[in-house]
């Protein structure tokens, strides 16, 4: 890129129209610090390029549908390497989603503090990428050498018409989900000496729960600004919008937590559209 963007929401189409992830984890540095040094506005205007419909992806992994992604078990290096590999190709899913968000949404009627938190979930999805990359790097496999799936972003893609819709959908259901997962992903790989991989996860769950919890702040201040019950609407959204359900174990704890309690989702757990 010749020139860095001037506006929030030309560095977020940067970002996600980036090809190769080290350049999206370099733009979605640039601009954490170009906002947060008050040098970006938000858009010119009515003129500004609209969001791409997909993201900047490399020639590998080769992408494939989630139901035809091979079966993953930490019982053995090999497994383990697949399971690092899924969470990186999650995590850069993640970097770009966050920026989806800032760029597709940048007209709402949002205070500044909204933009603020989402640069932040932006700038530590990158670090995650970067985390989990380098412990590929260090079993000695690398981003790309197998399968991805692309689940992610088809929900990116249900969501892309409204901003309630799509803060209930990745945050508090995706991300959420990953509340459930991770521990007992970090207790594994501890088991089988993955010490350092263990270290990185344990970095991840702790951002994910605030990126949760980013996600029901402003949930909730949509809900209130617009005259909404939050438990009624989010059920009515996952309905509408998540195909597969939500599904149990939870992890009610670290839920709770992030501000997401059982009322939001365990009446409609196991419920598919």
């Amino acid at each position: 890129m010749s020139e860095a963007p001037d506006t929030l929401a030309g560095y977020a189409r940067a970002v996600v129209s980036a090809v190769e992830p080290a350049e999206k984890v370099r733009l979605a540095e640039a601009a954490c610090a170009a906002w947060r040094a008050g040098r970006l506005s938000l858009h010119r205007g009515t003129g500004e390029a609209p969001m791409p419909d997909r993201p900047g992806r490399p020639a590998r992994p080769v992408l494939l549908p989630p139901r035809d992604m091979p079966k993953r078990s930490l019982n053995s290096a090999h497994g383990r390497i697949a399971l690092l590999h899924a969470l990186t190709h999650i995590e850069l899913n993640a970097l770009d989603l966050a920026f989806d968000l800032l760029g597709r949404f940048v007209a709402e009627p949002m205070p500044r503090a909204f933009f603020d938190a989402f640069v932040t979930v932006g700038c530590e999805e990158a670090y995650h990428f970067q985390l989990l990359e380098a412990r590929l790097r260090a079993a000695g496999a690398a981003y790309g050498d197998l399968p991805a799936h692309d689940g992610l972003w088809e929900a990116a893609t249900e969501t892309g018409h409204s901003l309630v819709a799509r803060l209930a959908i990745i945050p508090l259901v995706l991300e959420a989900r990953g509340l459930d997962v991770t521990p007992g992903i970090i207790d594994k790989m501890v088991e089988t000496g993955e010490a350092q991989a263990a270290a990185a996860l344990e970095i991840v769950y702790r951002d994910e729960k605030g990126h949760v919890a980013t996600g029901m702040t402003w949930f909730r201040f949509l809900c209130e600004r617009d005259g909404h019950d939050p438990v009624r609407l989010f059920q009515d959204l996952v309905r509408r919008h998540f195909r597969g359900g939500i599904k149990p174990p939870f992890n009610d704890r670290a839920r709770s937590e992030a501000g997401l309690t059982p009322g939001f989702y365990k009446p409609i757990a196991g419920i598919a559209r």
